[in-house]
């Protein structure tokens, strides 16, 4: 193998992206110019996989074993045996994979929501936080190249990562330059090949590959990874599947975001059991049929398949729940989760453990007013009214009434699992729901009288906006008198009362943000920081948990 000093940075279309690490093992993503055998080398570590291709794109996803405990161990990664990473002349600290002790503090980043950087597109956003919180966390890295005892162990993205339906003005240039079929939607993406220039398009700026590179993630999607309104219904799933794009869409937008996201999600010893990696490895010449078909299969159900996924960061356990793809969506039947996937986190939040974090891309406690008006547009659209039914039905699409409240037996099964956790005589110092959506950010307590407590953490966007207009509607949403609004709604659709209420502690924080959760021992925090016209970030909140 050569040790090549120039490496020709063109072979690595995207990554490297760190992903999982745990017990001294990590996962390490890329996708590549070419097919071959890529190798991770980080210290005395080495470890090679052979690519696999989908559509004519070529992916590496190398599991690396031994690394050292406690450490910070600069990595390289090389194609057919050349270098590829990092460039000659990087003008970022070297990616480095980070084994943290077990008994050292838990710093979660999370957020939501994030169109392309102004690097591809016209400057028409207010700053990317991710980018901002990236130019601070390199310029923290000592001379030695060494990162600081402050070092993020996970990034959590909770949807939208990708917009295959608003896509940014680079991405419009090249479908307007692209010869598309007959029916493909204009301003949107149709097939998998155009799901690879959206991460292109995002994950080239070069402050974000390089915290990818460095900083474990984990991910999950909400709608905008395929169309507004995902899953907002069964008249929805019925109307959208009549479109003459769709199949491939939803197909591609499954098999892409399983590529691209899924994978590095699973943990190092689950990677031989997921049935679809072992599909893709068993046809690595061209895995494009293996991957169209488990694309449809999964929006079909016609073979389960879980998104959701769980694991243990310390004395932290983190639960990240698929609130878009398996929801239920049969009148008197709806819910966000199917049942399998509730007997699933029923056994994922038992044990022994200081905190449990729960992401879900939407938040499970809104505005009072909205939550009322949300759960009030299902019961409307169940009526036996047609006229009802169909009005009910248009708001619920025109104004995104799909969160839990919307969703009401899942609200209710969710906060029993929150409480029942909460209330144990051994249970965590806290519980949280992590979530992202709804394009501001805001910490509020649930007051359900449990031993500890349950927050809601929001963190959104990270690199979009809230139109000027919906700001003080959301102010308003969260005051009294439209609480007292929205229950006059939920009352008319014969709702009852929740039977527990919760308080606002903080934002709502309408500027582009990034959140942490910092957890030591059975103390924890969580700091909310927005972007300011000159891009950087400055702290709008922070708050003690326990």
């Amino acid at each position: 193998m050569s040790d090549t000093p120039a490496p020709d940075t063109e072979d690595l279309i995207l990554g490297p992206v760190l992903r999982r690490v745990e017990d001294g093992r990590a996962t390490v993503w890329v996708e590549a110019a070419r097919p071959g055998t890529v190798e991770i080398r980080a210290g005395d570590s080495t470890a090679s996989e052979g690519t696999f291709t989908a559509h004519g794109h070529h992916y590496g996803f190398v599991l690396l074993e031994g690394l050292p405990p406690k450490a910070s161990t600069p990595y390289s990664v090389y194609l057919n045996g050349e270098k590829v990473w990092p460039p000659v002349g990087y003008n970022y600290p070297p990616p480095v994979i980070r084994t943290r002790p077990d008994e050292a503090p838990v710093r979660v980043l999370f957020g939501s929501c994030r169109e392309s950087s102004p690097l591809h597109t016209a400057d028409r956003l207010p700053p990317d936080a991710l980018d901002a919180y990236a130019v601070r966390l390199a310029a923290a890295f000592d001379s030695a190249g060494q990162p600081p005892d402050e070092w993020p162990d996970l990034l959590m993205l909770l949807g939208d990562q990708v917009y295959a339906d608003e896509v940014s003005p680079t991405m419009k240039r090249y479908l307007d330059a692209r010869e598309r079929g007959p029916n493909a939607p204009e301003t949107q993406v149709a097939d998998f090949h155009e799901y690879t220039q959206l991460y292109v398009d995002s994950w080239t700026d070069p402050d974000i590959r390089w915290l990818l590179s460095t900083v474990p993630s984990v991910m999950i999607f909400d709608d905008h990874e395929i169309i507004d309104d995902w899953n907002i219904s069964g008249a929805w799933r019925h109307d959208i599947a009549r479109e003459p794009w769709w199949a491939t869409r939803i197909s591609a937008g499954l098999a892409s975001y399983w590529v691209y996201q899924h994978l590095g999600n699973l943990r190092p010893d689950e990677l031989a059991g997921d049935p679809v990696l072992a599909a893709v490895r068993a046809s690595p010449q061209d895995a494009s049929a293996v991957l169209d078909a488990f694309g449809r299969d999964a929006d079909a159900r016609t073979v389960p398949y879980r998104w959701s996924y769980a694991f243990d960061l310390g004395r932290t356990r983190i639960v990240v729940l698929d609130n878009r793809a398996g929801r239920q969506l049969s009148e008197g039947k709806r819910s966000m989760l199917a049942p399998e996937v509730w007997d699933w986190f029923d056994k994922q939040v038992e044990g022994d453990y200081d905190h449990l974090l729960v992401g879900a891309s939407l938040p499970w406690l809104m505005p009072p007013a909205v939550h009322h008006v949300e759960a009030a547009s299902e019961r409307f659209a169940e009526s036996p009214r047609p006229r009802v039914r169909r009005y009910a039905e248009k708001m619920r699409r025109a104004v995104d009434l799909e969160h839990w409240a919307a969703f009401h037996d899942a609200f209710d099964a969710l906060t029993g699992v929150l409480k029942r956790v909460a209330d144990r005589p051994d249970g965590p110092a806290t519980v949280n729901v992590l979530s992202g959506d709804v394009h501001h950010s805001y910490v509020a307590r649930a007051e359900l009288g449990t031993r500890s407590p349950v927050y809601q953490l929001t963190c959104s966007p990270v690199h979009n906006k809230l139109p000027g207009f919906m700001k003080p509607a959301m102010r308003f949403a969260w005051s009294r008198f439209a609480a007292l609004m929205g229950r006059g709604v939920a009352r008319a659709a014969g709702l009852a009362r929740p039977d527990f209420r919760w308080t606002r502690l903080a934002g709502p924080v309408y500027l582009n943000a990034i959140s942490e959760v910092y957890m030591d021992g059975r103390h924890a925090r969580v700091r909310i920081e927005g972007t300011k016209p000159d891009k950087r970030l400055q702290q709008e909140a922070e708050l003690t948990l326990s």
